[in-house]
């Protein structure tokens, strides 16, 4: 653990791993420390930066209550991974190549890039009819909700192709609840800020309203959260099978070894300092003792399989990636694209896409925002946080499928 920070002005203090955070993530850690909800203290990952309201990287306990904004829009957003029985030695570049283009034919990627038929799964029978007296619930959100289920998505998900350092291949997937999770999350976060004004309740900070979890209202949110945790797991299922799928007709007698699917959005009901606390993990990986984790990194960077060793001080968490040195925007005003093309030099991966509106920066009319050198150095987030997890296998990326 980095350090402490404490105040007469806070209700609790701050515990942080990351080395440096930014004053625009400290300052919503601040708000959290004054939150009349938060117990015990902040914890602040190694990756941590600025999000919406909580910080990415941050875990909190709450007492009897949850905060929408504290899991974030992209409910359920995590990682899974598989390692298969494939030596690097049997593959090559045009061969990647040629997967990466077979899997973006096979696995819708990009936002605003459905299925064009609606896909069936009985989460749908038993979750999403269920809702439809859900007040974010309409027929146009069921029926994208069907069409998204086993896509991509766009912004930091990825598909990705890896070795370890055996030589063993890998294979490795990001991505959420897509667009149904973000209409739970903003309808949730309206009805909390409802609730706090027509209550007369005191919080640091309009985005960090909350609802009691013993009320309705907080029940419906438990509720529609934990639906889409289940449609986020599902969705990285499925596209984990059609990445299996594409993988096999490389190599048809590959085997697969049982994965790990986990979720790095999301609040549960945990008992930490013997009490019954909602754990709030908003980019951030459970990481109890001999639990196995994801940490991944930039497209351009090595991710890690770990396993945690449940220190309480941090929730039993850890970080959920390496986290962000620059936003979109920063990074497309300060990178150029022959920078960005240097960090990635030997992954096969497709090139920059161009932005809507041209920007004047380094890039053009270019979008930078998922270069390596927007992203902090994983291996110096992992080396933060050895007293939280393990690093069991180092990935290196071989192939990169960008949203």
């Amino acid at each position: 653990m980095e350090w402490t920070k404490e105040k007469e002005s806070y209700r609790v203090p701050i515990k942080s791993w990351c080395e440096d955070l930014e004053d625009g993530g400290l300052a919503q850690a601040e708000n959290l420390a004054n939150h009349p909800k938060v117990y015990s203290h902040i914890a602040l990952m190694p990756d941590c930066h600025q999000g919406y309201g909580m910080p990415i990287g941050g875990v909190i306990g709450c007492e009897e209550a949850v905060i929408p904004n504290a899991v974030g829009v992209d409910i359920g957003c995590g990682m899974c991974a598989v390692k298969t029985d494939v030596n690097v030695s049997e593959t090559n570049i045009q061969l990647l190549r040629d997967m990466t283009k077979r899997i973006k034919g096979t696995i819708p990627v990009g936002e605003g890039h459905p299925h064009r038929l609606e896909q069936s799964w009985e989460g749908f029978e038993y979750n999403i009819k269920e809702f439809k007296d859900a007040g974010w619930y309409s027929n146009r959100i069921a029926e994208l909700a069907r069409q998204n289920l086993g896509t991509l998505g766009g912004g930091n998900h990825f598909i990705e192709v890896q070795r370890d350092e055996d030589g063993t291949i890998w294979l490795m997937i990001h991505s959420g609840s897509r667009n149904l999770g973000n209409m739970v999350a903003q309808y949730h976060n309206k009805v909390a800020i409802k609730y706090i004004e027509d209550n007369g309740l005191f919080i640091p900070n309009k985005d960090l309203a909350y609802l009691p979890s013993g009320s309705d209202e907080g029940k419906e949110y438990i509720r529609d959260m934990n639906m889409s945790l289940a449609y986020a797991m599902e969705n990285r299922k499925r596209i984990m099978e059609n990445f299996k799928d594409v993988f096999k007709t490389f190599f048809n007698d590959v085997k697969f070894e049982e994965g790990a699917n986990i979720h790095h959005n999301y609040a549960a009901l945990e008992k930490h300092f013997d009490k019954e606390l909602w754990i709030h993990r908003k980019g951030a990986t459970s990481a109890k003792k001999g639990e196995v984790g994801i940490i991944p990194g930039s497209m351009g960077a090595p991710s890690y399989i770990v396993e945690g060793k449940g220190n309480s001080e941090s929730f039993e968490s850890c970080s959920h990636g390496a986290g962000r040195t620059m936003g979109r925007m920063e990074a497309s005003r300060r990178l150029s694209i022959a920078e960005a093309d240097k960090a990635m030099e030997g992954i096969v991966c497709d090139r920059w896409k161009k932005q809507k509106k041209r920007l004047k920066n380094k890039a053009g009319t270019h979008d930078l925002g998922e270069a390596p050198q927007a992203y902090k150095n994983i291996d110096k987030v992992i080396k933060q946080e050895l007293d939280l997890i393990k690093p069991l296998v180092k990935l290196f990326p071989l192939a990169v499928v960008k949203g």
